[in-house]
């Protein structure tokens, strides 16, 4: 593998994992949104609630007012009708009819009464609530409006590399690019890692064998790790910054990896792997 090609497999992966930052960065937005409205939302759904509640009980007090009214009239009439009577019998069955819608109406004037206060108290606290929901709403504005700012920045910084990554790898060995895309492939983050000192692979650490590692420093074939299967560079070419700390934690154990079983070495020009020609990290 010559410089040229080396340095461009290096700085690739550096512009990668910077598109990795990037979009990691992007998705951590989502939680600072959902604190920053949060106050707004609950007082929002306390005050609909409440809104909801205060509708059912102007329905309530409606229905109550017609009952009242119907059985006014009917109390009424029972009053008129009880002085037109003809015997004692049918006095009797007025009376008590009359004594039932009395009793009725009464419980219904009651109700009417209680509904009236706890309407009032409703009314109230809806009144607070929107007050509250106005000034958090203003609050909030400010903050949610920043937030927007900076993610809006973050994706176009991320476009930006984005097409920075396209017109790099456009100028790149096709056959390198597609093999290092297709370790990428599956959600890898580290395709390339320089030899150590004594001859281990500078990703996993297995030590690579002296015929490689002579390869490998020669420079003129493409070859990878038995153990990982990442691309093998000499050591000391640039200043490629150590894989396993800036990508931690974001590539899946190297024992898991299908890419682990591919072989060690392989001509640049001779790799026909299925890839895409271009990978956003």
């Amino acid at each position: 593998m010559t410089e040229k090609r080396s340095t461009d497999l290096k700085e690739l992966q550096k512009l990668d994992l910077r598109i990795q930052e990037a979009k990691k960065k992007i998705l951590e937005f989502d939680p600072l949104f959902e604190e920053v409205e949060l106050p707004v939302l609950t007082l929002e759904s306390d005050l609909g609630t409440t809104k909801n509640r205060l509708q059912e009980m102007k329905l309530e007090e409606r229905r109550l007012e017609l009952s009242t009214e119907e059985k006014r009239t009917r109390q009424k009439r029972l009053e008129e009708r009880l002085g037109s009577v003809r015997n004692l019998r049918e006095e009797a069955a007025v009376s008590a009819e009359l004594e039932m819608v009395k009793r009725s109406l009464q419980n219904d004037e009651q109700e009417a009464l209680t509904l009236i206060d706890q309407l009032r108290k409703m009314e109230e606290r809806a009144s607070e609530l929107d007050a509250a929901y106005t000034e958090a709403t203003q609050i909030v504005e400010p903050k949610r409006e920043e937030l927007l700012a900076q993610r809006a920045a973050a994706e176009q910084e991320l476009e930006s590399m984005k097409e920075e990554r396209k017109s790099f790898a456009a100028g790149m060995d096709k056959a390198e690019l597609k093999v290092y895309d297709a370790i990428r492939s599956g959600g890898r983050a580290i395709a390339v890692a320089p030899l150590t000192e004594d001859g281990a692979c500078g990703h996993c650490f297995s030590m690579v064998p002296l015929q490689l590692q002579n390869e490998i420093r020669h420079g003129e074939a493409l070859i990878r790790c038995e153990a990982c299967g990442v691309i093998l560079m000499a050591p000391g070419e640039g200043d490629l910054e150590t894989p396993v700390a800036a990508a931690a934690g974001a590539e899946p154990d190297a024992a898991e990896d299908e890419e682990a079983l591919e072989p060690a070495a392989v001509e640049a020009e001779g790799y026909d792997g299925d890839t895409d020609e271009e990978s956003d990290g």
